[in-house]
């Protein structure tokens, strides 16, 4: 077996679970699991309805590019969604089986482990751990840079050495942030891609969240930060999902857009890597990105829960309303994993502890202290939770 899956670190959910041996959690109460950023909400009947009336397309091969039509909708949507001309759906558009696989397979296709100095994949800190992964299994070194409050959760890009950013092939964005919320400004894309051209690396920007916010203003989008700052898509790829956006986690339906000279190459290595989506999935996918009206219908649930649960929060915890997505990113009062292992034990709520979502860089772990809670239950289940919550900090 491949020594590089011996670097692999055990992922958040296992080391809950092993937080939490040999705890019993209270019987008289129900259980309300906040840890997992799982959809909960109903499917849209259009997308069931779209999957069903095209099940013949189980009897086909499916094309690694995807079907016209679906590239189409994608195109058309990234033009309406974030006010730019509209990507070639030819050249600059790959549908895949949900984010979380392209951004694996994608480090896979851009690292060059050829030269004499190992390459570096830049990371948020805290992060989603596919970008590890993906990182270590294509034979580069992690770099992490730490999102601190300071910096309202933005990477600084300035604690990057000269040596690393020299050695950087590959650097992950996520706006908005998994767990903290955090949306990219303009500026801090302008000094992204400032670098980018320095150094010629190229961005991997996971926009997965970017449909779930709570006011009129929309997160800005990587590619809609090019086209602002009067440039094109080099060196930038965008990953994106029906997954959070259109509650089908389970369709594992989402797209790659940008930069066609990359895509050529990574369409190339995913004609081998075999992970074309099926027709069926396609045509399901295609009625999801013509349609905002389940997407507003769907925030507005999830603006209806942050409204009702971060002020009750707020008078017992360190935590406000992120800029978008459906996580709270909440400071604890004692440890995070003494926090969440009490809290699951005493009130039968789970939380997830956001150093299990970091790793110890430059001095500190940037998670430590701070739970992220996932506000995917039904609004009932949410409150109680939260009114749990309050009661076991009054306790401490």
């Amino acid at each position: 077996m491949s020594p590089r899956l011996d670097d692999l670190h055990p992922y958040p959910f296992q080391k809950l679970k092993t937080l939490f041996a040999g705890v019993t959690p209270n019987p008289a109460l129900k259980a309300v699991n906040l840890s997992i950023g799982e959809p909960k909400h109903a499917a849209p009947a259009l997308i069931k309805d779209a999957l069903i009336h095209n099940l013949d397309g189980l009897s086909a091969y499916p094309a690694t590019l995807g079907s016209d039509a679906l590239r189409g909708e994608i195109s058309q949507w990234l033009a309406r969604r974030y006010d730019i001309p509209a990507p070639d759906a030819a050249t600059q558009i790959i549908p895949v089986n949900g984010s979380r696989e392209a951004l694996f397979s994608f480090a896979q296709a851009v690292i060059d482990t050829s030269g004499n100095h190992k390459p570096v994949v830049i990371s948020p800190n805290p992060f989603y751990q596919i970008y590890e992964g993906a990182a270590l299994l294509a034979g580069a070194e992690p770099f992490y840079v730490n999102c601190l409050a300071q910096h309202h959760f933005q990477p600084d890009w300035d604690a990057v050495p000269e040596e690393v950013w020299q050695r950087t092939q590959l650097v992950f964005v996520c706006s908005p942030g998994n767990p903290t919320g955090a949306v990219a400004s303009l500026e801090d894309w302008r000094r992204l891609f400032a670098l980018s051209d320095r150094y010629g690396f190229v961005i991997a920007s996971d926009e997965c969240y970017s449909e779930i916010y709570f006011g009129e203003q929309r997160p800005l989008g990587g590619l809609e930060a090019a086209h602002k700052l009067g440039r094109d898509d080099r060196r930038l790829v965008v990953f994106s999902s029906l997954s959070k956006r259109s509650n089908v986690p389970g369709l594992r339906s989402g797209f790659v857009a940008g930069d066609a000279q990359i895509l050529a190459k990574f369409l190339l290595y995913r004609t081998y890597h075999g992970c074309a989506m099926s027709p069926s999935v396609q045509a399901a996918s295609a009625a999801g990105w013509h349609d905002e009206a389940h997407v507003i219908e769907n925030r507005a649930l999830y603006a209806a829960k942050f409204a009702a649960v971060t002020p009750t929060l707020a008078h017992v915890l360190d935590v406000a309303l992120p800029d978008a997505s459906f996580y709270l990113w909440a400071a604890t009062p004692i440890s995070d994993t003494e926090f969440a292992r009490r809290l699951y034990a005493e009130h039968h709520v789970t939380v997830l502890p956001g150093s299990y979502l970091a790793r110890e860089a430059h001095g500190i772990n940037p998670g430590a202290n701070r739970v992220r809670i996932a506000l995917v239950a039904p609004l009932e289940d949410c409150m109680i939770a939260a009114e749990r919550i309050v009661a076991f900090c009054k306790s401490l």
